[in-house]
Order: C-alpha cells, then sequence, then structure tokens
C-alpha cells in the first residue's frame, strides 16, 4: 500500500501543534523546549511505524500526550513521557539512551510504562494480584499510572481496526481494569468514556440501541435543558452570582446499569440526563454558596428529599465533592441537578492531578515541582506493601491525598499534622516506626489513653512504650494514615514467612516427585485448583498438611482432563469463530467448538441459561465445560482473565427443552391479583409454575416465581403478558 508522505507529514505537524497549543501557555520556555525534544525523540523512533489502522505510529504518542495534558491535567514532565511511552519498547533507543538525553526521572517513567506493554503481549493475566500490584509498584512514579490509563484511553478511542475477538478481549480488560482504576482516582469522565466504548465491543447491540435512542431524544432533551435554566439562571443572575450551566446526557454505561438493575426499558429509567451548575468563588465562600444556589433551585422547583446527595460536607474518599438533588423540573419529569464550584469541577473532570493543585502553596508556574512533592507523599505508601490488593493500595494513596487535617504537638511542642480520625498509634508511627511497633499507650495532655485514642485538634501526645510490645492485627481496625497500615501488614506478614516458605519446600518435594515442573504458572493453577486466595495461603496449606499427597492426586487427575479439552479447543490467535444464527423454535442442545461437538457440560451457577441466549463455554480446572450466558455477570472477567479457556457454544434443536426461571413481578396490591398473575402463566401460557411466594407492604407487593420454560420467546411473551395485567409495574428475570 502506498501513502501520501508528504500530508502525512503535514497532520503530524498539525497535531504537535494542537497538543502544544494546550499548554505553551502556562508552562515556561524550559519546558516547553522539553516537549518538544521529546516530540522529536518520538518522531525519529517511530518514523517507519504504522498502526494497525494504517496511520503513522506517532499519531498515537501525540494523542496520549494530549489526553494527558488536557483531560487529566498533567505538567511538562508527564506530556514528555506520554510522548515517548513506546520509544523504548518499539524502537532501538534503550533505557540508557533516554536517561542521557533527559535523565533518570524520565528515563523511569519511560520504562515503567515499557514493563506494562511486555506483561500485555506476554499474555500475563490481568485479573491476578500480581499485575494489579504491578501495575501499581514497578515503577517509583505514580505518574506511570496515569499515563497508562490515558494510552488504553486512546487504545479504546481507535479499536475499530483490531479483529473481533482482539477487540473483545481489550474491552474486557478495559473494563475489568482501567476503568475502575481511574474511577478510584476520581478521573470521572475517562472512566465513563471506558465503559462505555468496553460496552460497545462487550455488547454491541445494547450500546448501539441506547445511543440511537439518545440521539433521538436530543432535540426534546435540549429543549427541555433550556426550559429549566431560564428561571434558574434569572433568579441565579438576580444574586450576582457567576456561574454557568451545562446539561449533558448520562453514560451510555451507566443508563445500562440502571437498565439492568431496575429491570426496566430506556424509556422507564427518569434519570438519564442531568443538569450541572458551576459557580465562581473564593475558599472562604464555596460552601455557602453551594447552598444559596440550593435554595434558589429548590424554590424554583419541588425536590425530592430522599434523593439529595451532600458531596461537600462529606466529601467521596476519591475526593470529589458536589451537592446532588433531584427535582421535578417542566412536563413533571425528574431531573438531577448537581452543583459544585469550578474548584470542585476540575477534581471532578481530571482526580489527583487536579486536587494536588488546590492544595496549600500550589503555584500554577511550579507544575512539576509540586507534582514531585505529591509523588513523594505516595511513593511511602508503595514500597512496603507487597500482600495489598490493588483496591486497598489505591484506599491507602487516598488517604494521603483527601483527608482533612488535625494539628498536634509533641512533648516538645513540635507540630504533627496527621489526617482527620488519625490515633495516638498513627502518631506513634508519624514519629518513627520502632515506636509503632512498641506503642502501649499514651498521654494526652497528661491523661493516660489508649492507643486508639482519636486526636484532636491541639492535643499535646506522648507516647507510651514497651520492648516487649508487638504489632496486633486488630490495630489495623483504627489506625488510618498509610504509613501505619503498612508498617502493621508487613510485620504480620513477615511472621508468616518462615511458615510459607516451609510449605513451599513441601509442596516443591511432591511436585517432583509427581514429575511436575515447580513453576509460577503451576502455582495459580493449583491456587485455583484448591479455591485460595494467593499462593502463601496455598504453601501454608502444605506446611500444616491440610492439603497434602491424596490432595495433589485429585488435582493431578483433573489436570489431565483439563488439558485434553483444551487441546481440542484451542482458539487460533488470528481466527475468530463465528457461529450461525438458529430459530428459537429449533433450540434443542448445546454443542462446542468449530466442529460443533456434542460434549457433556454443565451450566454455570452464576447465571440463569436458558434456549436462545447467547453463551459461551468456559474450561474449568475440576468441573469440565460450564455454559455461562454472554450476560453473565463473570463474562467480562473470564474472557480478561482466561480468554484462552473459552470456547464458542451455540444452540441447536430445542422445542422440547425445558428449563427453569425465577422471574420478580412487582406492582400495586389488589383484590384479585395473585389470581390474574396464575391465569396468564398457568392459563394463557400454559407454563409449569414450580413455586410462588407474594409479599404485601403498604399497598405495594414483590413475588418471585419459579417457571419451567421452553425457550427465551416464550418467556419474553409471558413478560409481556404479565406487564399487562393492571397494577404491575415491574417483571424482570432473575439471575441464579
Amino acid at each position: 500500500m502506498s501513502y501520501d508522505l508528504e500530508q502525512e507529514n503535514k497532520e503530524i505537524l498539525a497535531r504537535y501543534k494542537d497538543l502544544i497549543s494546550n499548554t505553551y501557555r502556562t508552562l515556561d520556555e524550559e519546558n516547553n523546549k522539553l516537549i518538544r525534544k521529546a516530540f522529536d525523540i518520538a518522531l525519529d523512533a517511530h518514523k517507519d511505524q504504522r498502526r494497525k489502522s494504517g496511520e503513522p505510529y506517532i499519531y498515537h504518542p501525540i494523542a496520549v500526550a494530549k489526553i494527558v495534558a488536557t483531560e487529566i491535567g498533567l505538567g511538562a514532565t508527564s506530556i514528555a513521557c506520554a510522548l515517548l511511552h513506546d520509544v523504548i519498547e518499539d524502537s532501538d533507543y534503550t533505557y540508557d539512551d533516554l536517561k542521557k538525553i533527559f535523565g533518570e526521572k524520565i528515563a523511569n517513567i519511560v520504562n515503567g510504562l515499557t514493563k506494562i506493554s511486555i506483561m500485555n503481549h506476554q499474555n500475563i493475566s490481568v485479573q491476578s494480584e500480581n499485575y494489579r500490584k504491578l501495575l501499581l509498584t514497578l515503577s517509583e512514579d505514580f505518574r506511570v499510572i496515569l499515563i497508562k490509563i490515558a494510552d488504553r484511553l486512546h487504545n479504546m478511542r481507535t479499536l475499530e481496526s483490531m479483529a473481533p475477538d482482539k477487540q473483545k478481549k481489550i474491552a474486557s480488560e478495559t473494563v475489568y481494569i482501567y476503568a475502575p482504576m481511574a474511577h478510584r482516582l476520581g478521573l470521572y469522565n475517562i472512566k465513563s468514556e471506558l465503559e462505555d466504548l468496553s460496552l460497545k465491543y462487550n455488547s454491541p447491540e445494547v450500546y448501539n440501541e441506547i445511543t440511537e435512542k439518545l440521539e433521538l431524544a436530543k432535540e426534546n432533551r435540549e429543549r427541555y435543558i433550556n426550559e429549566f435554566t431560564k428561571e434558574v439562571s434569572a433568579r441565579l443572575g438576580e444574586e450576582g452570582l457567576n456561574f454557568k450551566i451545562k446539561g449533558r446526557a448520562k453514560a451510555i454505561s451507566s443508563i445500562y446499569r440502571k437498565m439492568l438493575k431496575q429491570g426496566v426499558s430506556f424509556e422507564e429509567v427518569f434519570d438519564n440526563y442531568a443538569i450541572r451548575i458551576i459557580y465562581k468563588s473564593d475558599a472562604k465562600n464555596e460552601k455557602f454558596l453551594a447552598w444559596k444556589i440550593y435554595s434558589i433551585v429548590t424554590d424554583v422547583y419541588h425536590s425530592n428529599p430522599s434523593r439529595m446527595r451532600d458531596w461537600i460536607t462529606q466529601p467521596r474518599s476519591t475526593g470529589y465533592e458536589s451537592l446532588h438533588l433531584t427535582v421535578l423540573g417542566p412536563d413533571r419529569k425528574w431531573i438531577e441537578v448537581q452543583i459544585r464550584s469550578e474548584r470542585m469541577d476540575e477534581i471532578a473532570e481530571k482526580g489527583v492531578a487536579a486536587h494536588y493543585k488546590y492544595k496549600e502553596g500550589y503555584k500554577q508556574s511550579s507544575d512539576d515541582r509540586n507534582f514531585e512533592k505529591w509523588v513523594t507523599e505516595i511513593r511511602e505508601v508503595l514500597e512496603q506493601q507487597q500482600n495489598l490488593s490493588t483496591s486497598e493500595l489505591l484506599d491507602n494513596i487516598k488517604l494521603n491525598l483527601y483527608s482533612k487535617e488535625v494539628f498536634v504537638f509533641t512533648p516538645k511542642g513540635e507540630i504533627k499534622i496527621l489526617p482527620t480520625n488519625a490515633t495516638a498509634l498513627d502518631f506513634a508511627f508519624s514519629v518513627h516506626s520502632d515506636l509503632g511497633m512498641k506503642c502501649l499507650g499514651a498521654k494526652i495532655n497528661g491523661k493516660l489513653v489508649p492507643i486508639s485514642y482519636i486526636l484532636q485538634n491541639g492535643d499535646q501526645v506522648d507516647i507510651l512504650s514497651s520492648q516487649n510490645q508487638k504489632p496486633k492485627s486488630d490495630w489495623l481496625e483504627f489506625v488510618v494514615t498509610s504509613k501505619a497500615k503498612s508498617k502493621i501488614k508487613s510485620y504480620l506478614n513477615s511472621q508468616k514467612n518462615q511458615l510459607v516458605e516451609e510449605g513451599k519446600e513441601i509442596l516443591q518435594r511432591k511436585l517432583r516427585h509427581a514429575k511436575i515442573n515447580f513453576n509460577d504458572e503451576e502455582i495459580n493453577k493449583l491456587q485455583k485448583f484448591f479455591n485460595l486466595k494467593s499462593s502463601q495461603e496455598l504453601f501454608l496449606k502444605f506446611q500444616t498438611n491440610e492439603l497434602d499427597v491424596s490432595s495433589l492426586r485429585k488435582y493431578i487427575e483433573s489436570k489431565n482432563v483439563f488439558n485434553n479439552l483444551l487441546s481440542r479447543f484451542r482458539k487460533s490467535p488470528n481466527k475468530s469463530q463465528h457461529f450461525e444464527e438458529h430459530k428459537e423454535e429449533n433450540l434443542d442442545m448445546i454443542v462446542f467448538g468449530k466442529d460443533e461437538e456434542k460434549l457433556n457440560y454443565s451450566y454455570a451457577k452464576c447465571c440463569t441459561v436458558i434456549p436462545g441466549d447467547k453463551i459461551f463455554g468456559f474450561i474449568t480446572i475440576s468441573d469440565g465445560i460450564k455454559v455461562h450466558s454472554d450476560t453473565c455477570p463473570n463474562a467480562i472477567n473470564l474472557r480478561a482473565q482466561y480468554d484462552y479457556r473459552v470456547i464458542p457454544a451455540k444452540w441447536v434443536n430445542a422445542e422440547s427443552f425445558k428449563n427453569r426461571v425465577k422471574i420478580e413481578i412487582e406492582g400495586l396490591d389488589r383484590m384479585g391479583m395473585i389470581n390474574d398473575i396464575t391465569t396468564v402463566i398457568s392459563g394463557s401460557m400454559g407454563m409449569d409454575m414450580k413455586s410462588m411466594s407474594i409479599e404485601s407492604n403498604n399497598g405495594v407487593f414483590t413475588g418471585n416465581i419459579n417457571l419451567e420454560v421452553k425457550n427465551k420467546g416464550q418467556l419474553e411473551e409471558t413478560f409481556k403478558k404479565l406487564k399487562s395485567i393492571n397494577g404491575v409495574s415491574i417483571v424482570r428475570r432473575l439471575q441464579s
């Protein structure tokens, strides 16, 4: 294929100019030169490379750098690293080259991003705790994570050129790990877009349906928002407030979650768009003005007190601040209104990076220097936390970033600043780790208190210690600082190390005797076979003899069955397998793989599968093939973690096939309601009703019914007739 290189060079230059147009006003000459140097190196490194779409590869790092600058709000160092993020992996440039050109800091960040990419290429399980912890700890610099999120966002935006099976795998990884990580870091817009794009490739029919309905409703939505804001704007203007009002549709994935949770259609989701009022304020009047605007809005429109959310008085753990209320707007439609200052809005949009900007002492011109301080603050959290889950790591990081502060004094009168709700034990660890480890109690203002005492502003704290004292597991229940948590956990974990090492040696000997290799892959399989959370737990079980030779024998037998199945259905990495659609009335049984083999299988307990559902098979280690629905809550996790064990499956021939389904029905109670329901199910539809339970409270009833159905079509027709009963408001199918 030939390319217009002259036109491409013009486009590259235009994209670079667009990037720097967003940064040159806020950065000094030195930082702008840094970005230019990074661009020149990236351009040279990728000069002969192209993406799957055929575009010049350099388009990608420029796009990632723009996301880093404009959507996350990072400075020159991060922008330069984003431009360079694929240079070590995809070119002749080495870590040492970058270190020589840009210094150790930038070289380390790029090297951290390279390690993540290498893990992806090696198909290391993204669901394993090792993968998630590596994302957080393989680099000393937390910017690696933020740039990686930007990288994944651009890859999702340009996923069309990938093969369908690759699209689904990447989308599943994204919704499993990157969207939650973006959420925990306060990047709500990015989190929503990642979830929407994942839905686009995992459930295209659902995505397209909601997108089309939102587009059809766009004109009415804009008219409604204009009508809503007219009187509110006038009242806010009379009060001399500096503000702007935005209207927006809710995220597609958010609407879909509400449809599933409430068992309703798109049209029945009453708050699928929201109004946002953003006002200008200094720090002193910020809260006062929020409640003033709240008062004005609720004077104009009637509010629903039960849906009021005050995230200003008590911010979310991510630092998010806003007032949320739901009011009865024009045409008597409920609509959500969010009230926040410009500062709150920037933190809501850009998360952790924006939060630090508003801390005391921040100067716009020293963007990277302030970020260095922020990185230093969280580095300590990452140093000693090898045994924490991802969520715990991120939560501990947030403790340092978002907590309010309390000021206390040492016996010598020195000031210590700790997070609100910090205890005497937190204070001890802040003075020195050894003092925390040996802490017995404290004297607060001369009075003896336990180590769990919550510090108050102005307290003078004198720690009491003993050489015989050792950390206890219940300490974790009341300490709040990340340093205290990490030190305590590190000590408790070290106590188990000796037993773990002994168990490891025992298992190693037993595997060698059984002629099985002792490696990470085998340990991971053993861990999952015995349903254990970690390899440490596995080793401990062998050390205490809870697992022995007979346990290992069962594993070996299952392993042989598993390997046999896997070898028959291992998919080609370049070919997607597709099945022809069959009419529901002809469905009878399930077949697997490209050869449509009839094999023994069982239904997964995590979802209720009936004929007509889209399904897939999953090869388990110890229980043969399990059949899951495509809409199973575990489907995304299985595809992200074990894509090589997912096998295509389809229905064939099924008129007489029956299966049990549980449904839930809700509505207004009245005389004869139960009779009407049973008439539809047993009479009109001729279905076998296995059980039914109905509860009524304050005139509203809820019922659970177990049915045997022939196929999906019969179930849908039953739903339609039940919904037509006077008083019935909701009918939905329950997963097992």
